[in-house]
């Protein structure tokens, strides 16, 4: 069994600016050599988090909506209240999310659905330059 690391390093908009890894990690998983593992992608930080989505603007719409709901922006958070940095939405939203995900690969191809990409979802309140990992373990 390999173990390989890669980062990759995504410049965002801010808030709920959603970002297609999907070829990025397509490419460190060819660029291993290995045949067959998995690959996860991880976001070092709290207020940043990866999941799979189909990338479209109705979705790119929809996820914002659907997290403001879960976790408005404007709603009390004990976090705002020790920090005042504004982003106690950002930490709760991150968590409900998740910082890491795990996909398999086959013959040096990630096994994902017809329309699922890989997606970072910033949350922090500004813009940010994250460092993702990518650590790809097989044969």
């Amino acid at each position: 069994m390999v173990v390989m690391t890669k980062r990759l390093s995504v410049r965002t908009e801010g808030e709920v600016d959603i970002v297609d890894l999907t070829g990025e990690v397509e490419k460190a998983v060819e660029d291993s050599g290995l045949r067959r593992g998995i690959a996860t992608v991880f976001v070092p930080g709290s207020t940043g988090a990866l999941t799979t989505i189909e990338y479209e603007p109705g979705l790119l719409y929809d996820l914002p909506v659907a997290l403001e709901r879960i976790a408005p922006r404007n709603a009390v958070y004990e976090h705002e209240k020790r920090w005042h940095d504004g982003n106690g939405h950002s930490h709760v939203r991150a968590s409900v999310l998740g910082s890491s995900l795990t996909v398999p690969f086959e013959d040096r191809k990630l096994t994902l659905g017809t329309w699922q990409q890989i997606v970072f979802v910033e949350l922090d309140v500004r813009p940010r330059t994250r460092e993702l990992v990518v650590q790809i373990v097989g044969e």
